[in-house]
């Protein structure tokens, strides 16, 4: 049975983790018969967004590893706890929290900094040869950790994007939602998800899915 490291980055996918790409990625792993772990970083997000209305509530703060536990129903641990060696591949799950409070891509594009932390992580499983499964926007975290590798990457067909990821070195490669690009060299495996504001959750899950798969076969 496969072990799988889940990170996510809070709770919405305005501000934190898309809920249902997380989700998704949990029940195809659990239906692929993997085992999973959850984990995320205990600090605050960059910032809190009403879901009803898209606007910043200006005056609240919230914690990306309490956030994350909504999902996780409480089994949840602090990133800082994460080794490669406990686990035969790392899923990242999207939401603008990826780009927001693990990076500043959402504001910066190709020029964000990064979370070392996190990024410390990615750095680790792509070193020792482990796959690593992303979805949504988490390929540019995926891109401004190990772009020096020249990873064959996707977050759909959205050309503006897309274009800050071949900034960082990355390939990128047109996909849609329901299927996923596999790069066999540097075991990562991406997936647009909900970068098509429109999919419909099924296509979402079978991009989801055949991540999942594939990731597992790349173990």
């Amino acid at each position: 049975m496969k072990n799988m490291a889940v990170i996510l980055a809070g709770c919405g996918y305005l501000d934190g983790a898309e809920i249902r790409e997380s989700v998704l990625t949990l029940l195809a792993l659990d239906t692929a018969g993997a085992k999973y772990s959850i984990f995320a970083s205990n600090k605050d997000q960059h910032h809190v967004v009403d879901h009803l209305t898209g606007d910043e509530v200006v005056g609240e703060s919230r914690n990306v590893l309490e956030e994350s536990a909504r999902i996780a129903r409480g089994a949840v641990q602090d990133i800082a706890k994460l080794s490669p060696d406990n686990f035969d591949a790392l899923i990242i799950p999207g939401g603008f929290g990826v780009a927001k409070n693990m990076c500043s891509f959402a504001f910066d594009g190709s020029a964000a900094s990064v979370d070392e932390q996190v990024v410390g992580k990615i750095q680790a499983f792509n070193i020792a040869k482990k796959p690593i499964g992303a979805v949504c926007i988490a390929p540019a975290l995926v891109a401004l950790a190990i772009g020096n590798k020249q990873p064959t990457l996707t977050i759909g067909t959205d050309e503006g994007t897309a274009g800050e990821l071949v900034k960082l070195g990355a390939k990128h490669q047109e996909c849609v939602t329901s299927d996923c690009v596999v790069d066999v060299a540097n075991k990562v495996v991406t997936t647009p998800a909900y970068m098509d504001d429109n999919a419909n959750l099924a296509d979402v899950y079978a991009g989801i899915s055949k991540l999942i798969s594939s990731v597992i076969q790349l173990t």
